[in-house]
């Protein structure tokens, strides 16, 4: 009698949302990691890839952006070499269903334009304008790009990871944090001695 080989584990639910997806839109690449679903486009079907994904998928949660950079103001730099670039992310969802993506692309560090998503999700105007504010990412077609949080005149983008941070030169990040001494019996300014002896 021969034993039949073992089964291949099943793909986690979010590999195969992904791959779905994935294939659905022609995805540079799909995973599903951490159990989270995650496309990656390249940034001329970003649009088209909403649109597409918009008719399984059409809760917009939200877009943001990540700096992967070597070079920062303050702080350690980082470990290993790092592919400089911004990424640009949104999630997506059908909350009926349970299902969710996230769908991402790069720009260069150089000239960041990505193309607005506004005539695919409404809900895309804020945070868009959130990120040109932060990273200075230019979304092409967007109907009213100006700040949302700071002040006319501010001068650079401050989730870049080269934007130096002033409370951070002044006290390193995370800063120390001044601990008081717990109180003692022999510490007659915290309170009447008697009150912290043992048992009471």
């Amino acid at each position: 009698m021969t034993e039949s080989p073992p089964e291949a584990p099943a793909p986690s639910a979010a590999a195969g949302l992904a791959e779905r997806f994935g294939k659905m839109v022609g995805a540079l690449s799909a995973t599903g990691d951490f159990g989270t679903a995650r496309i990656r486009v390249s940034p001329d079907r970003w649009v088209e890839t909403h649109r597409t994904l918009a008719e399984h998928l059409p809760f917009f949660s939200f877009l943001s952006a990540i700096d992967w950079a070597g070079e920062v103001a303050v702080g350690d730099p980082p470990e290993g070499d790092v592919e400089e670039r911004f990424e640009v992310f949104t999630r997506l969802s059908d909350v009926s269903k349970g299902e969710g993506v996230i769908v991402s692309t790069d720009l260069s560090k150089e000239d960041p334009r990505l193309a607005t998503l506004v005539e695919v999700f409404g809900g895309a105007n804020w945070h868009e304008r959130e990120a040109h504010e932060m990273f200075g990412i230019f979304f092409e077609g967007h109907p009213h790009l100006e700040n949302l949080y700071l002040p006319d005149g501010f001068e650079g983008h401050p989730l870049r990871k080269t934007f130096p941070l002033l409370s951070r030169e002044v006290k390193p990040w995370p800063g120390m944090v001044d601990v008081e001494d717990m109180p003692t019996t022999e510490n007659v300014e915290a309170g009447e001695p008697e009150a912290w002896e043992e048992g009471e």
